[in-house]
């Protein structure tokens, strides 16, 4: 086990090929060492980043380590890292981040829920919603609901074939497309606008609207 201080308080960096329970023993040991020390203010906190290395902690090693750290008043972990991520925890990553191709015929009463950003090649019936978390576009046919940034993010966009659509929705924002007074182009941006409303643009001006979505997707 390698300590090492920081600006913020300490680092400790956790021996790859070492058993918890040693690095348990270790670890009480270091910590005595500094709770005695001399120079220690008893007024003073020491707060202890946990870096695992190339190793996942359990929630019952994690468990371990607070324990542990409980019985010092001076010392707290305040964070854990690591070099390694959670496989469910990745997958999830991806989801979120990848562009999503979907052809799915959507029919009255139905709702279709999908992680991340969807290029949407299918049919969407009256009556029927298809809700993302992230960005839509469509180069398939709507008629009825769409939800881009389903539940609460405002920042994504719809952008495509819209016109035939019953409603967009963006984040909490709805609008009814037959209320909408102004020509709906096939090439058809929808956007939350600084006022908090939904705004509709051409595909041409995505670059000023959203510049890192549009850097994200390959524009240039």
């Amino acid at each position: 086990m390698v300590l090492k201080g920081r600006k913020d308080g300490y680092e400790l960096i956790l021996k790859a090929d070492a058993s918890i329970e040693s690095i348990i023993v270790e670890l009480k040991e270091l910590l005595d060492n500094l709770q005695r020390d001399e120079n220690l203010k008893k007024d003073t906190q020491f707060t202890f980043q946990l870096n695992t290395g190339m190793r996942l902690l359990s929630s019952e090693e994690k468990k371990q380590f607070e324990k542990l750290f409980s019985e010092y008043s001076h010392f707290s972990i305040y964070k854990t890292v690591s070099d390694v991520v959670n496989r469910q925890d990745a997958y999830d990553f991806m989801d979120k981040h990848n562009v999503h191709v979907n052809a799915a015929t959507i029919r009255n009463g139905q709702v279709v829920t999908i992680t991340g950003d969807v290029l949407f090649l299918g049919y969407v019936h009256q009556g029927g919603i298809l809700r993302v978390t992230g960005n839509i576009y469509i180069l398939g046919d709507v008629a009825g609901i769409v939800h881009a940034g389903f539940e609460d993010n405002s920042t994504a966009i719809i952008a495509g074939k819209i016109g035939n659509a019953q409603q967009v929705r963006i984040g909490d924002l709805v609008d009814i497309m037959e209320e909408i007074d102004i020509a709906i182009p096939d090439h058809t941006v929808v956007y939350v606008n600084d006022l908090h409303k939904l705004s509709y643009t051409k595909v041409d001006e995505l670059k000023s609207i959203r510049p890192k979505l549009f850097v994200g997707v390959g524009g240039f």
